[in-house]
């Protein structure tokens, strides 16, 4: 007889697709493992895909403890193009010309790193008074925000084609950080205007996406299948004890 999944307790890695949100894969998990206690440490956008760390039973009482730690993103962004959402799902708002060489834009994002305050975007889940930014930014309204504290720990160039204006990054930051935010800065920081063209979560603390499952092969694991790929609390969080 099949064994049952609501009594696991611990951490499942999921390696997010593009085009759902991280609420749809917890959905899919609680469908899949037939669970109401499912929880996730960390929100990614529609648009990116990585590390989506879920939270099954006890464990979603690690979820602050979890969504505290430092992150490790790859992506891509293109300078010269500004959008308003600052990134690439949303409308073109400015294009300017790009003149600048690998060496410069290296300097351009090491002034990244180091402690910083970081306003957020018009375009994401925080709220002002009850209601998320992204509402607003849809009725074409504009509020102020107050910046929040972020750390950049690096802002590393991972390629960069001077005919398309488009570089490959990663960056390692602290919770908090809207990285589409730090593309978009660092377009206007060169003068020119950019945003985020591609993001993935690759690490969340000493967690790795090399280790995690995809939502489709979620789908067709066995109980044991599951239980292996369990991490304990312990284990994610060896200082916090449930």
């Amino acid at each position: 007889m099949e064994k049952n999944f609501s009594d696991f307790d611990g951490v499942l890695l999921i390696d997010k697709p593009a085009g759902c949100t991280s609420h749809d894969v917890v959905n899919i998990v609680r469908k899949t493992l037939k669970m109401r206690s499912v929880g996730h440490a960390g929100t990614l956008d529609p648009l990116a895909t990585g590390l989506l760390i879920m939270l099954l039973g006890k464990a979603t009482k690690a979820s602050q403890y979890l969504m505290s730690v430092d992150k490790v993103y790859e992506g891509s962004f293109l300078l010269g193009v500004e959008t308003d959402t600052q990134d690439c799902e949303g409308d073109v708002v400015a294009s300017k010309p790009v003149d600048i060489s690998e060496e410069a834009l290296l300097a351009q994002m090491k002034t990244f790193v180091g402690d910083q305050y970081q306003t957020p975007p018009m375009f994401s889940a925080k709220k002002i008074n009850g209601v998320p930014l992204y509402k607003l930014a849809r009725k074409g309204k504009e509020v102020e925000r107050e910046p929040r504290f972020i750390r950049i720990e690096s802002f590393e160039l991972l390629s960069w084609n001077p005919e398309t204006k488009e570089g490959g990054f990663r960056l390692h930051c602290s919770k908090g950080t809207y990285v589409r935010t730090v593309c978009h800065d660092l377009g206007a920081k060169i003068g020119c205007g950019g945003h985020m063209t591609s993001l993935r979560r690759i690490k969340s603390g000493s967690l790795d996406v090399a280790n995690a499952v995809s939502v489709e092969k979620l789908k067709s694991m066995t109980y044991s299948e599951v239980k292996k790929a369990l991490i304990s609390v312990a284990e994610a969080v060896p200082s916090i004890a449930f």
